[in-house]
């Protein structure tokens, strides 16, 4: 097989963490990664994915690219795949790399797959990968037939191990054209606090049974003793007591950390929808009978008012 390239997404100068995920996939392949970066990246971070198995990095740093305009990337991204011979382009799904990874495939002629969750399986000459579909309630097995292959993989599809080794950052300037940059972005508004949910390896999420937003702060001294990202209903957010890219569910943010924290939750179809790729489901709740329970790998049945603030000292000592 060809070597592999590896879109890489950042932000503020950092490379996310769902994007060092995808480099560490394409390493476990075994072609050798090239990664390509856009925009604006801090040098020290471009040297840093050597860590995860890249062995190049291509950095576009036209400025341009620092608004992630869908054509503008793709077109950087098609060039790379053709100058470095790679036939396999690996990246995040996210609202980012997923229409690109799409528009990618069209104009390569690739076989996409989007949502992996595994290695492929290259049994008897077949290339299969592994999807996660019904918002998380299924799998299915597709064989990528075409020779280059676009794979989106989902949050914690590969295990983020350091493999050592160091990484030639190279400067990238293909040549981009006015139409490239046909859509134009008129505002841009960023999600807020220390931890991001997309990119969150714990996230803990409060509903109505939190009884207000003026209760909140119990919740956020726990998401921060824990450095996790903090999430809520649906019914929280259209009540206005948190802002709507907090919204976890089937319609809002879908989430897929290590460890997600249900406070006051009842465990509605549309929030399960949003949460039950998470590796462990902690709920929290004085109901015995809430449905969330029944997804729940460990379960409190407790006021969060007398639960949170004794689970906070509690890690906090533990620390």
């Amino acid at each position: 097989m060809a070597a592999t390239l590896v879109f890489v997404e950042s932000a503020e100068g950092k490379i996310r963490s769902t994007s060092l995920e995808a480099v560490a996939y394409a390493h476990a392949l075994g072609n050798g990664v090239t990664a390509v970066a856009l925009g604006t990246v801090d040098q020290p971070e471009l040297e840093s994915l050597a860590k995860y198995g890249a062995q190049k990095v291509l950095h576009a740093s036209d400025a341009r690219l620092d608004q992630g305009i869908v054509q503008a990337y793709s077109s950087v991204i098609l060039k790379a795949m053709q100058d470095e011979n790679a036939d396999v382009l690996v990246l995040a799904n996210s609202s980012l790399g997923t229409p690109i990874a799409a528009k990618v495939a069209v104009k390569s002629g690739a076989s996409l797959a989007s949502n992996v969750v595994e290695l492929p399986s290259t049994a008897n000459g077949t290339f299969t990968v592994k999807r996660s579909i019904y918002t998380g309630k299924a799998f299915s097995v597709v064989e990528l037939t075409s020779v280059k292959k676009v794979i989106a993989i989902k949050k914690n599809a590969a295990e983020l191990k350091e493999v050592g080794g160091s990484a030639q950052v190279v400067p990238f300037t293909p040549a981009l054209t006015d139409a490239d940059f046909n859509a134009t972005i008129t505002s841009t508004e960023k999600a807020t606090g220390e931890v991001l949910l997309p990119e969150a390896n714990i996230v803990v999420s409060g509903g109505r049974g939190m009884k207000g937003p003026e209760h909140w702060g119990i919740l956020e001294e726990l998401a921060k003793t824990l450095h996790a990202a903090t999430g809520c209903s649906k019914p929280v957010s259209d009540m206005g007591w948190r802002p709507h890219h907090e919204h976890v569910g089937q319609t809002g943010v879908k989430v897929a950390p290590q460890l997600y924290i249900a406070i006051g939750i009842s465990g509605a179809i549309q929030h399960l929808a949003g949460v039950n790729s998470s590796k462990c489901i902690v709920v929290i709740n004085k109901d015995a009978d809430a449905p969330f329970f029944k997804a729940a790998d460990y379960g409190i049945v407790g006021d969060a008012f007398d639960v949170l603030p004794k689970l906070t000292a509690a890690i906090k000592a533990a620390k």
